[in-house]
């Protein structure tokens, strides 16, 4: 988590009262486990949430517009929940306020949930490299994991970059592939954290070079 030191963070003396937002049957019992014991983290309703802790799960597409809808329509801060650094950025991009690995969800959440609630943004150490350089500190890629997990562009991104070669708006983009401008601009942006592109144009100059893309 990263702050500034010149903020002054009021003491958190009532617990955060938070939604959980999981498919994953395990994550939910163990989320719910843990908070049980921590007295300063309670599960409560979504119409009584103060934060919502979302797991984007295995669709992190369809994951991030509801997150979209919750920061932007019920104003509810979102602590999300992602199995990928390369998802931090549609993560934030979506409206979340912080973003946590999947595999980091463990005892110690409660100073996340409490900053996000009093308007902070949360990154871990891993996920804030990544946010700046494209390049997380995570071990060298596995071979045998899906290529989504490895950094490599899906299949629907291979689409996505091809029509951004072919200088597609995401509005054009979500209306050629039939999704929604959402789902586009999450593909987009995961499609430039892949290829550690900072524009548009650098993505497709990348998929290129990496034979992904021929003009």
């Amino acid at each position: 988590m990263t702050r500034n030191p010149d903020l002054a963070i009021p003491a958190q003396t009532t617990a955060v009262r938070v939604a959980l937002h999981t498919d994953d049957a395990l994550l939910r019992a163990g989320l719910t486990s843990l908070f049980e014991a921590e007295k300063f983290v309670e599960i409560v309703d979504p119409d009584q949430a103060e934060v919502a802790l979302w797991d984007t799960g295995t669709d992190p597409a369809a994951a991030l517009t509801r997150i979209s809808a919750l920061a932007t329509v019920q104003r509810i801060p979102v602590l999300a929940v992602v199995s990928d650094p390369s998802h931090v950025a549609p993560a934030i991009a979506a409206g979340a306020r912080g973003v946590v690995l999947r595999d980091q969800v463990q005892g110690g959440l409660y100073p996340a949930l409490a900053a996000v609630r009093s308007g902070l943004t949360v990154l871990d150490t891993e996920l804030a490299a990544h946010l700046v350089t494209g390049k997380g500190t995570r071990p060298a890629p596995d071979t045998t994991r899906p290529a989504a997990s490895r950094g490599e562009l899906t299949a629907r991104e291979r689409q996505v970059v091809q029509l951004l070669a072919e200088g597609l708006s995401n509005k054009l983009i979500a209306d050629r592939l039939g999704i929604s401008d959402h789902t586009a601009k999450f593909h987009v942006n995961g499609v430039m954290m892949k290829l550690g592109a900072s524009t548009r144009t650098e993505a497709v100059v990348e998929a290129v070079r990496r034979g992904v893309v021929h003009l």
